[in-house]
């Protein structure tokens, strides 16, 4: 009895300790709460909601109508503000980051207005937040959205439609903790990872509490609502409840009450199996969605049901897709029960006005059962940057709707002449358009070669970018919108912080990737540029070749050669790609040395990428590996200098640390990341992982620890189990630990990479007879010399530009003839 005293006693101190936490809470740095239309504050739970009149100091308006029907009422939509014609807040915004806008509508009558047949849009900036909007009639409306406010003042306008008005409750604009919602997702179809959304605006479409009860704004550590999710079983009697609260605990880097509090994770929606060892069957979730646009999932998982690790196995999906196979909790959490634990996805762009969420038994489960303990689902803008639906028509009643139908007829009867007269002043124009582009270019081979022309463009901002002759080839714009289909969202293949990367395919058949960079700002002006300068210049195999660029129409697009198979990361880990093996990896590993080595070595001046990582090592369809994306390249150096200064750029995780002391630029920066690459390769992991405990959370650092100790085979991906032979990891481990060096200095030139690992490909194949224990640093020297004296240098054959008369030289053959010649 004293033992299960203990526990319990302990599990009400964990909880405790948990409520306490949430309690500190996030203390967001800009809290704008208003209580509109009202002469007094509201308080609801921790939160006071200003009245109007002091909070008119933010709005400019036409007309101030204050609608407060009733003086004693001072709940907090008991009051709203009418707006007769557009008006705006503006909110100054002391920090920039994502923030939550939250309007709340509840209509009424108030004198001559009839807050029922309200007709208005609002935006966020200028992005549509709701157009022709009427909120639900007779009862509340909630919108909710996350915007990355980046300016120093956000806007928020109220526009009536025509004979409209609009009106408003209550307005939130308040900060959320920056590590809320990252840049990266999951996408399952296609399967790969998704970057970009922290540029994303999201609007939530529903934040589930499974198992649970209402959790309303004032008991969320954010001021979010979460509802049950009974509304939203598509089979309530397949499905069961279970409530652990007080167990819940959060883990080291994880999830955290502000991912989502204690009352959602410790409630969960379960199989109703009924101890029936035979049961097969999934629990479903049906959503409603807009069609055409992508959503945001976010799926929240607590081992509340376990009463040992590793008992839990089940399948989630999205719609048909299979989004998490197998998955076992406790995996996830080190071994924990009752751990908080989220995961990330992204649809593909939605071509139906439903959703599904679904929770089944796993064939590696001993005993079939599945649990989810809280979803939220957000909807993420368009390319426009929109994120209203559809606009809806108003229906009206009696002789308006006559002279409303007579209208409407006569406009679309007049429509559809107009409609057809323009196009075919379209069609004949875009067809003489299409002849002279066609006469005009002959677009550059992947190879290499091809004409350059000069021309600049005048960007929004007055800025004229200038690009040089010899550089690249200028594409009409009319072919890159043909080429991707206007731009369609459903061509987007990647996001990155230049923009939108769509797949697309040229009039002569070749596929391109078209990156569309947003010609508004000046942001990625100078990376347009130098992409354009340092990829016209270089060709190579082992770079991605730029096919051409278009500057039109205040438009910075590139256009690339394609790569099938996407990105080196995502075969390494987080999409369900299958697995790469161990020579694969080496040769991709070395593939792209070569194109670092060529950079570093190729030209008079060496040119150092300065963002060397997994996601930017492409992939063709023979898996050969090309280094992409050259926007923050640098030139090196003079002879006369050892470094260039400069302000530091680059990928946190990857990053030289003494570049990021002392800001001076070498190619041992290049060597450094790199080296973070090689580990990534091995353990097939993030190279920053903040779900893991403290010492594993850097992968370069835990990696060193481990190749320190001489035990690196203990991290290596389980899926090259017995696959690697000791020799060749040695020699991969040494390699990836010289590049790690904390001085430059002490770092190998990419040359010296190169060599190691060609040689670490020697040793796995078997070829070598030397001593494994031999150090083949010593002996690249010699190896390099003898190229020299052969006349064989590939050195001197890429600084010459002879690059396509080594493209298809073996280096490995090249090596084990070298090494067989010496008897070794």
């Amino acid at each position: 009895m004293m033992g299960c005293w203990v526990s319990r006693f302990s599990i009400w101190v964990l909880f405790v300790l948990n409520l306490a936490f949430c309690s500190r809470g996030f203390d967001p740095v800009d809290q704008y709460y208003i209580n509109c239309g009202s002469s007094g504050d509201v308080t609801v739970g921790n939160v006071t909601y200003a009245a109007d009149r002091s909070a008119s100091k933010y709005l400019s308006t036409p007309r101030d109508i204050l609608a407060d029907p009733n003086l004693n009422d001072e709940s907090l939509f008991s009051t709203a503000r009418i707006f007769t014609g557009p008006s705006r807040y503006t909110f100054p915004i002391k920090r920039a980051g994502r923030h939550w806008i939250r309007l709340r509508f509840n209509p009424f009558v108030y004198q001559t207005y009839d807050m029922n047949n309200a007709i208005f849009s609002v935006f966020s900036q200028k992005n549509p937040l709701l157009s022709s909007f009427t909120p639900n009639r007779n009862s509340t409306t909630v919108k909710e959205y996350s915007v990355n406010l980046t300016s120093g003042d956000f806007i928020l306008t109220f526009s009536p439609s025509e004979n409209s008005f609009a009106y408003i409750n209550a307005v939130e604009v308040v900060s959320s903790p920056d590590d809320l919602i990252t840049d990266d997702a999951s996408l399952y179809s296609p399967v790969g990872p998704f970057v970009g959304l922290l540029t994303e605006s999201l609007e939530t479409i529903a934040r589930l509490n499974m198992g649970g009860s209402y959790i309303s704004l004032a008991n969320d550590t954010l001021g979010r609502e979460w509802v049950p999710d009974s509304n939203y079983l598509s089979q309530p009697d397949l499905a069961a409840s279970v409530s652990k609260i007080p167990a819940v605990r959060y883990p080291p880097g994880g999830a955290s009450p502000e991912t989502a509090p204690p009352t959602v994770y410790g409630t969960c929606t379960k199989m109703k199996s009924d101890d029936d060892p035979r049961s097969d069957f999934n629990v479903t979730w049906h959503f409603r969605v807009d069609p055409g646009f992508r959503y945001f999932l976010r799926l929240h998982f607590c081992d509340i049901i376990s009463t040992s690790a590793n008992q839990l196995v089940f399948n989630v999906y999205i719609d048909t897709s299979l989004v998490a196979p197998d998955l076992e909790l406790t995996t996830e959490t080190f071994g924990q029960l009752a751990t908080a634990y989220y995961t990330d996805f992204v649809t593909p762009l939605m071509d139906k006005n439903n959703l599904t969420v679904s929770i089944g038994p796993s064939p590696q489960s001993s005993y079939p059962d599945a649990i989810l303990n809280g979803l939220e689902i957000m909807k993420m803008n368009d390319s426009r940057g929109s994120l209203a639906g559809l606009l809806v028509l108003p229906a009206f009643s009696g002789s308006k709707r006559i002279k409303l139908g007579l209208v409407v007829g006569l406009s679309v009867g007049l429509s559809i002449v107009i409609v057809v007269i323009l196009l075919l002043v379209y069609r004949r124009r875009k067809r003489q358009e299409r002849i002279k582009y066609l006469k005009s270019w002959v677009p550059f081979s992947v190879n290499g070669g091809g004409t350059s022309h000069s021309t600049g463009s005048k960007y929004s901002t007055g800025t004229v970018l200038s690009v040089a002759p010899n550089l690249s080839y200028r594409v009409p714009f009319l072919a890159v919108q043909e080429a991707t289909n206007n731009f369609d969202e459903s061509r987007v293949i990647g996001v990155g912080g230049f923009g939108k990367v769509y797949k697309g395919e040229l009039h002569d058949g070749t596929k391109v990737a078209v990156k569309r960079g947003n010609p508004k700002s000046q942001q990625g002006m100078a990376e347009f540029r130098t992409e354009i300068e340092m990829l016209s210049q270089f060709r190579h195999r082992h770079l991605v070749s730029l096919i051409g660029y278009c500057d039109e129409k205040n438009e910075m697009i590139l256009v690339y050669e394609y790569m099938e198979n996407g990105t080196l990361k995502s075969h390494l880990y987080g999409s369900g790609l299958p697995s790469l093996g161990w020579k694969e990896r080496l040769e991709i590993c070395i593939g792209s040395a070569r194109g670092l080595h060529y950079l570093h070595t190729g030209y008079s001046k060496a040119v150092i990428h300065r963002d060397v990582k997994s996601a930017n090592i492409l992939l063709d369809e023979n898996l050969m590996a090309k280094v992409a994306d050259f926007g923050l390249s640098k030139t090196g150096p003079d002879l006369d200098q050892t470094h260039v200064s400069t302000a530091v750029k680059g990928s946190f995780g990857y990053l030289d640390p003494e570049y990021f002391r002392r800001q001076q630029l070498t190619e041992k920066s290049d060597v450094y990341s790199f080296g973070v690459v090689l580990f990534e390769v091995l353990c097939a992991r993030p190279v920053i992982d903040p779900s893991l405990p403290r010492e594993m959370v850097n992968l370069a650092e835990w990696a060193m620890r481990w190749q320190k100790k001489g035990q690196l085979e203990r991290i290596v991906d389980p899926n090259l189990a017995g696959r690697v032979k000791p020799d060749s990891l040695r020699k991969f481990g040494e390699t990836a630990e010289k590049c790690l060096a904390d001085f430059g200095v002490d770092r190998p030139s990419m040359g010296d990479v190169l060599w190691n690992l060609e040689y670490a490909l020697q040793l796995q194949e078997a070829v070598v007879e030397n001593d494994p224990e031999e150090n083949s640093t010593n002996a690249i020297g010699q190896l390099a010399a003898r190229l020299e004296a052969s006349g064989d240098s590939v050195a001197r054959l890429e600084a010459s530009g002879a690059v396509d008369d080594i493209s298809g030289v073996s280096m490995s053959r090249v090596f084990s003839q070298l090494v067989k010649s010496e008897g070794r």
